[in-house]
């Protein structure tokens, strides 16, 4: 596994893998993708070997334009067209009817194929120098806390990936919206910075919210971007009285908070940002910290129950247990 600052020599030489079949780990404004060739299936089955992931979990297909659509989707909706021209470059992942082309192995056996064309430099350049669609799931191991450094895509996955394109921390910093256009109704399969609203906005009509239990995409499970350690997500009014329980029983105890809970006691305590946006860029980094300290509990202090909160609430309710 080779670290590279993500200048062109190094995009270059990430491409050349890509084009070799091999793995290649590279930012998007979202999270840090784990990279294959999407129209080669050995390379797309090096990923679920490295991630631990199930086959029949499909994979998001990143394309450098808009032009470049139809190469992958076919009946594409006016719909999609519309969306895409909005929000692309950016996080939004569009579920399409797939090309008949298009490798089973993305799409975890399923018809449709997800598509997304990142607003990140580096992600865009990569895929200009490639020259084709790469795969590419976030780069931790399945079910795991997601990657916003480079640094943590190394821990994860180490010598599984050929290479890590630095580019520094990612700015969204939680995973894509996903919105399923190959039915008759849109319907938004998984939140993120982009909302609800916004795309109702731009479409005109109303967005339905999936009930599917069956994994159609990304970010679907029960149980996801989870640290080992036990999470606890807790009201902000019951806070002060579950950390006095806990700590009464002698728990090691990691806290994520938006205003400090105590002073004197030996407790590993991250303040939170009160805005959205940089509580997204700070989410899965701090996990991650505490993750690391062998603790017996992190407690999360549940954040506001706004809109713009949803890809938030979304997350921490998949990597934690409610109380």
């Amino acid at each position: 596994m080779q670290v590279l600052a993500a200048d062109s020599t190094a995009i270059t030489a990430a491409a050349r893998l890509l084009q070799q079949g091999q793995l290649v780990a590279f930012p998007t404004e979202t999270v840090y993708g784990l990279g294959a060739d999407a129209a080669n299936p050995e390379a797309v089955r090096r990923i679920f070997a490295a991630k631990g992931r199930p086959v029949d979990h499909p994979l998001i297909v990143h394309i450098p334009d808009l032009a470049s659509l139809g190469q992958w989707a076919q009946n594409i909706p006016e719909s999609a067209l519309t969306l895409a021209a909005h929000f692309w470059p950016g996080p939004l992942a569009i579920i399409l009817n797939k090309q008949p082309n298009v490798p089973l192995e993305v799409t975890g056996g399923q018809t449709t194929v997800g598509l997304r064309q990142p607003n990140h430099p580096v992600a865009l350049q990569l895929l200009q120098a490639f020259g084709g669609g790469i795969a590419a799931p976030s780069a931790n191991r399945f079910c795991r806390i997601s990657p916003t450094q480079t640094s943590h895509v190394a821990e994860e996955l180490g010598d599984a990936v050929a290479l890590i394109l630095e580019g520094g921390a990612c700015q969204v910093g939680v995973e894509s919206t996903i919105i399923d256009l190959s039915g008759l109704h849109p319907q938004l399969l998984r939140p993120g910075q982009i909302s609800r609203a916004a795309i109702e906005a731009v479409l005109g009509e109303r967005v339905l919210v999936s009930k599917a239990t069956q994994v159609r995409t990304s970010g679907m499970m029960a149980v996801h971007y989870a640290p080992a350690t036990r999470a606890l997500l807790c009201p902000s009014g019951l806070l002060p009285e579950r950390y006095r329980q806990l700590s009464g029983q002698g728990k090691k105890i990691g806290l994520m908070v938006f205003h400090s809970l105590t002073d004197t006691a030996p407790v590993a305590q991250i303040l939170m940002p009160t805005d959205a946006d940089l509580y997204a860029q700070a989410l899965y980094a701090s996990l991650r910290k505490l993750d690391s300290l062998r603790l017996d509990i992190i407690l999360i202090e549940q954040p506001p129950d706004h809109d713009d909160w949803q890809a938030i609430h979304d997350r921490l309710g998949k990597a934690s247990s409610r109380l």
